[in-house]
């Protein structure tokens, strides 16, 4: 080997070793971002989820009413499903125009169940109730 000889042909260039580093910064930021979204993903499945028990469950609270104690009303879930909130609204039957004498006895209930603090995540669904009430 000649003693003026400064380095070694066998090894990396600066430039080789900064496109590789380039290289694996971007692999690693797809695959990151494939990650974060498939978080984001299982969070919507599991309040999806979530959400249409709770709101079958309150549903049923809401058929074991009287109807004529219907109202609008909010509230929570409480320590078992912390964040879970939920929030009613009731009013005459839109459906029924004018015939105010069946109007009287059909109430449009609209439920939604929804997260704490977030603005996605929500589901909710509206149903009638019939009460077949003689006057």
């Amino acid at each position: 080997m000649w003693p003026w000889k400064t380095h070694d042909p066998s090894g990396f260039t600066l430039l080789e070793v900064m496109v590789a580093v380039a290289i694996l910064a971007m692999a690693l930021v797809a695959a990151l971002g494939s990650q974060s979204q498939g978080i984001s993903l299982a969070n919507r499945a599991k309040f999806s989820t979530t959400g249409a028990f709770l709101a079958q469950a309150k549903m049923a609270q809401i058929e074991a009413i009287a109807p004529d104690e219907l109202t609008s009303d909010s509230g929570d879930f409480g320590d078992d499903f912390p964040g879970y909130n939920w929030k009613t609204e009731v009013a005459d039957s839109p459906i029924l125009g004018d015939n105010e004498k069946l109007a009287r006895h059909v109430k449009q209930v609209t439920l939604t169940v929804f997260l704490a603090n977030t603005d996605g995540y929500q589901y909710g669904f509206t149903f009638y109730r019939f009460s077949p009430k003689t006057e």
